[in-house]
């Protein structure tokens, strides 16, 4: 998740590692944690593939220059290819990932959004099917576990409810986009 995020900030803005990180705790710290011992290595290993490049040096205010980084063609086309991903993974990590990815959906066209959107859909169904078979007769003896799994049936429904809005607001602005390209190319 961390180069999928590093990639995608990098995309739309060219950073140094220290400001790199301050952006992904502050637009990613709810799904995933950031820590300097993995950018610094991350920006290494993205400028070894050829995925980022040093854009430029500057002096920083110790004496020691900072590195400049912007993604390059390649770099895009993986962060293109992260943000279609879909690994079998557990429910929080698949949970997290989902999240970093909606954050890059300005950055996708609307049908790559849809699929997504979709992939998650059903990875909700499946979880809340899961839940719904298990064998919760022996958790609701216990008045703690029971109220968890009402908790967790509740975040559950609450993340289907939104993925079908954000479903069926992407799907009417394209429409509501579709037809208007269709009336000025007439």
């Amino acid at each position: 998740m961390l180069e999928l995020s590093a990639l995608g900030l990098l995309q739309r803005e060219p950073l140094h590692g220290y400001r790199l990180k301050q952006k992904l705790e502050l637009f990613m710290g709810s799904c995933m944690s950031v820590n300097y011992g993995a950018i610094y290595p991350l920006l290494k290993r993205l400028e070894q593939r050829g995925q980022i490049q040093v854009l430029m040096e500057e002096a920083g205010k110790t004496g020691s220059s900072r590195k400049i980084y912007c993604i390059t063609d390649s770099g895009r086309d993986r962060w293109r290819q992260k943000m279609l991903d879909q690994p079998h993974e557990s429910w929080i990590k698949s949970r997290s990932r989902f999240m970093v990815k909606y954050f890059f959906f300005g950055d996708l066209e609307p049908q790559m959004r849809v699929q997504l959107l979709k992939a998650r859909l059903q990875v909700c169904h499946h979880r809340r099917d899961d839940l719904n078979h298990q064998q919760i007769e022996q958790l609701l003896s216990d008045f703690y576990q029971a109220s968890i799994l009402e908790r967790t049936q509740t975040l559950l429904e609450s993340e289907i409810q939104w993925l079908y809005q954000s479903l069926e607001c992407l799907t009417s602005s394209t429409q509501t986009l579709q037809e208007r390209n269709h009336l000025t190319s007439q």
